[in-house]
């Protein structure tokens, strides 16, 4: 496996597209790791100390999770290096995506990420930049579809994707009017700990989680996972957190959800940041879902996790380990050598899934279809490293193995 990432992570992407904001200190890159299948796909993503490299290792990431969520195409990336805060972040936005329109139009297609959102920007942004949809280059590159098919599939994308969520079944609130953006990414790694549990002959009901982050993905995981019986005892988050080692009631998950701003955590009883990252590791808890930044969980605070009972990690951060490596660093390794660790290109891949799920022929537009869809997709994935290695350790090696004996 270690040889077959080397070169995967050394061998140069096809496409680097670099650019610098005319109007403020914005810098961008869009990286197209392979064209493979004719076409590429990843989101967009700002932050303040963004770099190329950032951009090229989370494109390598994507054409990996393309192995497990489809359709079968390259990876890609984009990344502004601005901060998000700012008031003229707009502006950045629009010139960035009117520089990158030639690419979206021909084989790249986009989406939201850490920072950028979907619904309020991407789509918006991109349409007045005279992209149909954010997803247009992957319907050109790889689906070929004629003029009347492309409509068509481009319609339901844009449909499904902003689709407000009408069953209490995936909404913790239906007054609220939550999208399937909204919430699918956190689904899916409660999914992944749900469907791991079941294949290896166990249950989620009862176990114990912990839950880093509470934005969208951190605040629907742990929705998720309290919904199907599982007692989320901690949450952390960047300002503070919450703990109950007894697990919080689903009716407590719902009204933290209720009650976040943007994606912050808001509790009456918050406990400072400082005092709960000391604390939080320590607590018993047979799961784990990293579901804040990439590159933040340490070596300590995991093997704190690992003493006091973890068996289960289900990633929702893209390389949550504070690894420098683009994928399978020292922490990911230890980590996987101890406990079942789903790694993000299956956990996440929420997203990735729906898109992909909307660019067929006609599919099932209700709630249930869609989420059932990426459920079983997750499934599939577990079950094919299950086949492979039942042992419950190494998890992560074994699905890296699988991917990459796909791509290299």
């Amino acid at each position: 496996m270690k040889e077959l990432l080397e070169r995967y992570e050394n061998k140069a992407p096809e496409i680097v597209f670099h650019w610098k904001d005319p109007e403020t200190e914005a810098e961008g890159w869009a990286v197209i790791n392979s064209l493979r299948g004719g076409a590429a796909g990843g989101g967009t993503r700002m932050r303040e100390g963004l770099d190329e490299n950032e951009v090229l290792s989370l494109a390598k990431t994507m054409e990996v999770k393309f192995t497990v969520s489809g359709p079968p195409i390259g990876g890609a990336k984009s990344g502004i290096n601005f901060n998000p805060d700012d008031p003229r972040k707009r502006g950045v936005l629009e010139r960035w995506y009117h520089a990158v329109a030639p690419l979206l139009k021909s084989y790249y297609g986009t989406g939201g990420d850490l920072n950028v959102d979907e619904t309020h920007e991407v789509i918006p942004i991109t349409e007045d930049a005279g992209v149909w949809h954010p997803q247009e280059g992957v319907f050109n590159g790889h689906f070929r579809p004629s003029e009347a098919d492309k409509i068509n599939r481009i319609g339901q994308l844009r449909m499904g994707v902003i689709k407000v969520l009408e069953s209490p079944d995936y909404s913790p609130d239906l007054s609220k009017k939550y999208t399937v953006a909204d919430m699918i990414t956190g689904f899916g790694v409660a999914e992944a700990v749900r469907h791991y549990y079941e294949i290896h002959g166990g249950d989620v009901k009862g176990k114990r989680a912990i839950v880093q982050g509470f934005g969208n993905v951190g605040g629907a995981a742990a929705f998720y996972l309290s919904k199907m019986g599982a007692r989320v005892v901690g949450i952390i988050d960047r300002t503070g957190g919450v703990m109950n080692p007894e697990g919080f009631s689903f009716e407590e998950i719902v009204e933290l959800f209720r009650k976040k701003k943007g994606n912050a955590l808001v509790a009456d009883q918050l406990i400072p940041f400082e005092e709960m990252n000391r604390k939080v590791w320590e607590m018993q808890a047979e799961i784990f879902a990293p579901c804040a930044a990439s590159r933040l969980v340490t070596l300590e605070q995991i093997d704190t996790l690992i003493r006091t009972g973890l068996e289960v990690v289900s990633c929702g951060a893209n390389v949550p380990f504070a690894d420098r490596e683009i994928f399978f660093g020292p922490i990911m390794e230890h980590t996987d050598q101890r406990v079942s660790l789903i790694p993000d290109f299956i956990s996440n891949c929420g997203m990735a899934r729906v898109f992909a799920y909307f660019m067929e022929h006609r599919v099932a537009m209700d709630d249930a279809s869609i989420f059932n869809d990426t459920s079983q997709t997750i499934k599939r994935a577990i079950l094919n490293i299950f086949k492979q290695n039942p042992t419950g350790k190494n998890v992560s090696q074994t699905a890296f193995e699988i991917a990459l004996n796909q791509l290299v």
